[in-house]
This record gives structure tokens, sequence and C-alpha cells, in this order.
């Protein structure tokens, strides 16, 4: 076991963003994290990975491909700093828009990207010497493009290198899932468990009636009933969630600007599904009343399977019109809303916990101002046996970054449990951004760790070596019953 501690002399030669302590500004914060968090499984339990490209164990072109393509983060502060859309999304070489990025990085500085370009380079491509600017740009991207060839640096061998246990997938009901059959027939899944989650955002969105109308079309092929009528809607979601469950979905996921908890009668709400679908805009109440309606039904599926299920709460998205036209939706252009979350979040957990149907549930908020809330509210609604039922998620997208997830820890641990929490995920597209858990965990024992130096909390390295084990992986492993690889990492 690592004894003695101490944080190393910042020299000239040493990037402290490479160091082995990197956050970690205690001996109990460095012994907390080298001993008990580093080494932990991980399960993935939100993220976008392209399951594609999972079960094709699929191969990068170059460094360009994996860390800029679909990184929405990263066009972001590319466009802060001027950089033309060509070197963006545009059509420009892989490496023009690399120098893009690489001009760019230092201009990062303060900004999370840094953080997370740095630790991206040094685990897996193990450069720690080097900070990324156009000077050293052409050697890390031939370094990184060199292992890229090598079969350690496919999805799944990256999977693999990071420990990762399970991976769940974000996909529409309509999904026909090929890939996951597919990957859970070949020898990776022995390895790396990839399941599906199930998000049915598109079967709430009646205000375009003409893409609604499309989107219950492909419902309809996917589940092989026709779909009329809501009450035949609701039966061809719930055939879907049978499908993803055999399939070891346990999750499932909406992405939502607030809750919907409208009262309703069934006979409105199916009379609403037949304008919509009959190409009619219903007003914003009426929209409003179905979501609620199916919301509700789906809720239900959830608790009847033993699944837990998650609420993204808070995203305003595709604010820019003409930039939307010219690239589609989800490239770079939403932000953080303001709607109300207490009361219609309340209400809708309050009318399933009225009848029993309260499945496990992850509610995590966009705004900051909603941290104490969810860390409240959260209250509300637990027992039934099951420790953590109600969880206040990980800090979410904008808040993805080192003072926002301290301060959902800090909201979390003052009004709840931080001990029974079921800690990160990725919620990204890249296979590298399994350094988002390496960051987390450096977060938590350094949280700790200044608690300890303090004098706020016993310096009980046992005591404390459990709960940043438990946060890690334990916790998650238990709580989402997921199936996990019989030759993958263990604790």
């Amino acid at each position: 076991m690592r004894t003695g501690y101490a944080r190393r002399a910042v020299t000239q030669k040493s990037i402290p963003l490479y160091d082995q302590d990197f956050l970690l500004e205690s001996p109990v914060a460095q012994e907390l994290y080298h001993e008990h968090a580093k080494n932990q499984p991980i399960i993935d339990y939100h993220c976008h990975l392209p399951p594609e490209q999972v079960a094709t164990n699929h191969r990068f072109r170059s460094l360009t491909e994996i860390w800029l393509d679909g990184d929405h983060y990263k066009w972001r502060a590319l466009r802060t700093n001027g950089v033309p859309e060509q070197l963006i999304t545009g059509g420009a070489d892989d490496y023009q828009r690399f120098e893009a990025w690489a001009a760019t990085v230092p201009k990062t500085l303060r900004n999370p990207l840094y953080h997370w370009t740095h630790l991206e380079l040094k685990d897996p491509f193990g450069i720690r010497d080097r900070l990324l600017d156009p000077s050293t740009a052409r050697g890390i991207y031939d370094h990184a493009n060199k292992l890229l060839a090598t079969d350690d640096f496919t999805t799944q061998g990256l999977m693999r290198h990071f420990r990762v246990a399970v991976v769940c997938t974000t996909d529409d009901p309509a999904d026909d899932l090929a890939h996951h059959q597919a990957y859970r027939a070949s020898p990776g899944s022995d390895f790396v468990r990839m399941v599906p989650t199930y998000r049915p955002d598109k079967s709430l969105a009646i205000e375009d009636p003409t893409q609604f109308a499309a989107y219950v079309k492909r419902l309809e092929a996917a589940s092989g009933l026709g779909i009329q009528r809501y009450e035949q809607l609701i039966e061809a979601l719930e055939k879907r969630h049978t499908f993803f469950h055999e399939l070891g979905c346990r999750l499932s996921d909406h992405g939502l600007e607030t809750m919907y908890a409208e009262d309703y009668t069934a006979s409105e709400v199916a009379r609403t599904f037949e304008r919509v679908l009959a190409g009619e805009v219903v007003s914003p109440a009426e929209a409003a009343r179905y979501k609620s309606a199916v919301l509700y039904d789906l809720a239900r599926f959830d608790h009847a399977r033993g699944w837990t299920q998650q609420f993204h709460l808070g995203a305003i998205r595709n604010l820019n019109s003409r930039m939307q036209r010219k690239l589609g939706p989800d490239t770079g252009f939403d932000s953080i809303g303001d709607f109300e979350v207490a009361r219609p979040l309340a209400r809708f957990l309050d009318r399933l916990d009225g009848s029993d149907q309260l499945a496990k549930t992850i509610l995590y908020n966009l705004n900051p101002r909603d941290n104490e809330v969810m860390g409240a509210l959260i209250g509300c609604f637990q027992g039934s046996g099951i420790p953590g039922k109600i969880q206040y998620g990980s800090a979410w997208w904008f808040l993805d970054q080192l003072d926002g997830m301290e301060r959902q820890m800090e909201a979390l641990s003052n009004l709840g449990l931080l001990s029974r929490f079921v800690g990160m995920l990725t919620d990204s597209r890249s296979f590298l951004s399994y350094s988002r858990h390496e960051y987390f965990r450096r977060l938590l024992c350094n949280l700790l760790g200044r608690d300890v130096v303090r004098g706020r909390r016993p310096d009980d390295r046992k005591l404390l070596g459990e709960l940043v084990r438990d946060v890690s992986y334990r916790n998650a492993a238990s709580y989402f019953g997921l199936e996990l690889p019989p030759r993958g990492p263990s604790a």
C-alpha cells in the first residue's frame, strides 16, 4: 500500500496537468484516489456513443475523427475563438481541423476543455510532457495517429483500457438495435457489456405534426402494430419496451425542458393525438396534457420492469435558427434554460408514488440555481427498501466541470446522502471521454481530503475509502441491476 503521499514542487520541467496528483491537494486526497478510486471499473450508464462503432470495433482514421467529429463542446470553443466553420464542421481536411483546435486550446485556459484535453492526451496516448499548442500540434497528431492504427486503440480496445464494464447507449424505441444484437453475440461482450437505453423523446414531440406523423410510421414498422389511436401508441411503446428489456436494457432516459405533470382526461389526450396525426397544430396547453399522459404511462412500464428512469431537465435547444438551417439540430447551439422545475417535478413523482408505481429515478438539472431544489426534492420520495432510490444525478452538460461537479456533490451531501450516490457518467459521443470519470474521482477524493484537513471529517481512511469505492463504482453496480461481463474488469 502506498504511504507518505505528498505534493511535489512544480518545476519548469513538470506539467501539473500530467502529475499523478493533479487536483489532489492533500496526502489524504492522494491516498484515497490512488488506493480506492483510480482502478475501479466504470459503469457508463448514460452516454451517446454510436452502437455501430462499438459493435464493429471501429478503428479511427485520425485523432481528428475521435476527438473533433461530433464534439459540440469543442465546436463551441472553436467558434468563440473565431475559427471559420469550414475548419469546424466543413470540408477541411483532418489536419487543418486539428491545427485549428491546437491553436484554440491555449485560449481555453480556465475552461474545462483545457483540463479534459490534456487528460485525454495523457490517457490513453501517454503524452505527459507537452501542452497542446501550434508548436506541438504536429508531433502530438502523428504520435496519436500511430497509436490509433493499433488494435489497442479501436473502440473496444479503448473501453477495455479504461476498465469499462458496462456501457449504456441512448436509443429510440423505433431503433432496431441490430448493432446491439450483433455485439451481444460477439466475443467483445465478454469483456464490456453494451446495452441500450430507452429514450422515447420523439413520441412526445407533437409540436410539428408532419415530423410526428413520420415518427409514428417508424414506430409502426418497428413494433409491427398499426397506430391510429393513443392507446395503440402506448401499446407500441410498451412492446418496444419489452424488446429493449430482452436485450439487457434497464434504464430509460428523457430530455425535457421541464417535467410535464398536468391534469388530463383519457378522452382529451386521445383527441389531441388524433388531431396531431391528422396534421393539426394543437395549443401548448393541449401538448402539455398529452406529454403528461405519455410520461406517466412510460413511467409505469419502467416501474413494472424494475428499470431506472432518468430525466435530464432544463436545456433550451437549437437557439440559432440560421445555423440550424445550415447544420441541423444538436450542433452546439443549445443553452441553459430557466424553466420551472420543482412544482411540476414534485407533482409527477407524487402521482406515481401515490399508486406505488414510482421506479428508481435519477434527476439531472442544467441550471445551477436548481442544485438545492433537486437535493431537497429527492428526499421526499425515498424508500421502498432501495438505498438511494431517487438520485440527484451527476453534474450535467454545462455543469460537467470542476465547479459544477463540486457544487453538485456539496448540495447532495448537505441535503441527502453522498454515500449512496451512483456517481459519474460520460454523457458523451467520444470514446476518449472516460477521462471524465478520472476527473470526477479526483474531485471526489479531494473534496473528502479537504474536509479532513479542515477538521470537518474524521481521518478514518477505511471509512473514507469505502465511500470512495461505493461512489466510484459499487453503488452503480448494485443500483442498476445490469448484467456484468464475465471477463470484464473487477473491482
